[in-house]
């Protein structure tokens, strides 16, 4: 494991590809590359609110727009999310996406893993 503090754009970038690879490697949990990928997450969530402008995507809305576009219910998200209940919670923001759901969302309906992460529920 080699995660380093983001200091400039090229560092972040650089991050945000490791990122895309390690996901799609989707990691056990709890094993070595688990654990950078959580660590990875977070040492890009925390760049993101210093640098990045705060007119990013909402990830929720991100979500809404996808659903629309592949005319999926609420209950396709049950894959993706969980139960219903934490389907609902999510998109009415009482519940911040997890790594878990942030992978699978990523990889079952291509939504960029960049507009997903940071994501606090606390809304827009």
């Amino acid at each position: 494991m080699n995660v380093k503090v983001i200091k400039s754009e090229k560092d972040y970038a650089f991050a945000m590809a490791w990122l895309s690879e390690l996901m799609a490697l989707n990691p056990i949990v709890g094993t070595e590359q688990d654990n950078e990928l959580e660590l990875l997450a977070l040492v890009i969530e925390d760049y993101e609110r210093k640098i990045v402008p705060l007119s990013r995507t909402d990830p929720i809305e991100a979500i809404l727009f996808r659903m629309d576009q592949m005319g999926l219910s609420r209950k396709d998200l049950e894959r993706y999310i969980g139960a219903a209940s934490k389907v609902s919670e999510v998109l009415s923001r009482k519940r911040p996406l997890s790594l878990p759901m942030i992978r699978r969302l990523h990889q079952g309906l291509g939504i960029p893993a960049d507009v997903l992460i940071g994501y606090g529920g606390d809304g827009p």
